[in-house]
């Protein structure tokens, strides 16, 4: 559907303008006086996406967590102050400091002055706001407690902003680790290497089999390292690309489960985000489908995803909750039992919010643990690198000083 670009006066006089969708100008005319707006000039909308314009948008950052909470934050104060809506989102996105976030709340402001929900206004900005943040919105408009599931999203959203810092946090020293051990590598086999490879040479004596391994390897390294080196830059880019795919991202968030040490961790903290998502959506009046249709988009697994859709489509055929969870297999035997519960006594809502305090709790313990678990093998690791390090360049040196002594 085109867009059109209006100027008009309203009830008052004052003068709007803005971008509306519409089939036509007469359509457009039409919608404008219904929202009590009298148009002055209708045009169609062209965007103009020209070269410079597209590099300030890739430079720009786009908002994340601590955005959309603070945004929560301000929309409850506001909203709870009653402040009209389209008032409220134009002051916020004169104040906000990210351009990404400012523009899409002017165009919100637009949507809204054109006489379009909240919601459907945010939900012309996907990359920006959730399923469940625009499913949970929705359902604010339709009971009046607009001001509540702005409270309700920005706990939810500092929970899971809190529980991602936790696992970066837990993942950043293995990481560093990881990175300079392959970085260690690299100078030792192009630098350190070739250095002692010109004093094997002068040896008429048999080099160790450790020697021999450092001398192949850095050979191989300073041959082949243009090709090492766009075969990974290659590699990245084909990975990027596949998972950005429906398949690829399936199949790679259901490998990311199955790492050693960190899949478990991973899952439960995925869980947990499930059972939270989904028991602020039945609080705030969504139905159980619908509910499991907008968290099955929020959980940002597709491999969970799938599985929660597996449980709406048994409560569709009739089936109970706590059967179509087991049989998914993703909830242990407690969390199952936790639902049989909240199922019996209708509280399905407070029992979910117990499986995420669960989960979480186990992310919490399986975090403080992760380092100890992941650190001997990072020992093992450097131990055998350094080893064959020491031998293949000090077992020659050896050689060499008791022959001399021999001499």
């Amino acid at each position: 559907m085109p867009k059109f670009h209006y100027r008009g006066r309203a009830n008052r006089g004052d003068a709007i303008e803005g971008v509306i969708d519409g089939a036509t100008a007469d359509a457009v005319a039409e919608q404008l006086f219904s929202t009590g707006i009298t148009p002055i000039e209708i045009k169609e909308h062209h965007e103009q996406q020209d070269v410079l314009k597209l590099i300030n948008e890739k430079l720009v950052k786009k908002p994340g967590l601590p955005e959309l909470i603070l945004f929560s934050r301000q929309m409850y104060t506001l909203a709870k102050a009653g402040v009209p809506l389209a008032r409220a989102v134009a002051g916020l996105a004169e104040s906000n400091e990210n351009r990404f976030m400012s523009q899409a709340l002017r165009d919100v402001v637009s949507s809204l002055e054109s006489g379009r929900t909240l919601s459907a206004s945010l939900n012309q900005h996907p990359e920006l706001f959730s399923h469940l943040f625009i499913s949970m919105v929705q359902v604010g408009e339709n009971t009046g407690r607009l001001d509540e599931t702005f409270l309700q999203l920005s706990k939810y959203l500092e929970l899971e902003k809190d529980t991602r810092d936790r696992i970066k946090s837990a993942l950043r020293y293995p990481m560093f680790v990881m990175i300079a051990i392959t970085a260690a590598m690299f100078i030792i086999n192009i630098f350190v290497i070739p250095a002692f490879a010109k004093v094997f040479k002068n040896f008429n004596a048999e080099l160790p089999w450790a020697t021999k391994v450092l001398l192949v390897t850095s050979d191989f390294t300073l041959a082949a390292w243009p090709y090492l080196l766009a075969g990974l830059i290659a590699s990245i880019f084909v990975i990027r690309n596949y998972v950005k795919t429906e398949k690829g991202r399936y199949l790679w968030d259901k490998f990311k489960l199955r790492i050693p040490a960190t899949g478990a961790v991973i899952k439960k903290a995925t869980l947990g985000r499930f059972a939270r998502s989904f028991a602020i959506a039945m609080q705030s009046g969504v139905p159980l489908v619908q509910g499991l249709t907008v968290v099955s988009r929020a959980v940002d697994n597709e491999y969970i995803a799938e599985h929660i859709q597996q449980i709406r489509n048994g409560i569709e055929r009739g089936e109970t909750l706590t059967r179509t969870a087991a049989a998914t297999g993703m909830f242990t035997p407690l969390v199952l039992q936790m639902l049989a519960v909240g199922e019996e006594t209708g509280a399905i809502d407070e029992l979910m919010i117990e499986v995420a305090d669960f989960y979480e709790r186990e992310v919490e313990i399986d975090l403080k643990n992760l380092s100890s678990a992941i650190e001997p093998i990072m020992l093992v690791a450097i131990g055998v690198m350094v080893l064959i390090l020491a031998l293949g360049v000090f077992l020659p040196m050896w050689d060499l000083s008791a022959a001399a002594k021999g001499r």
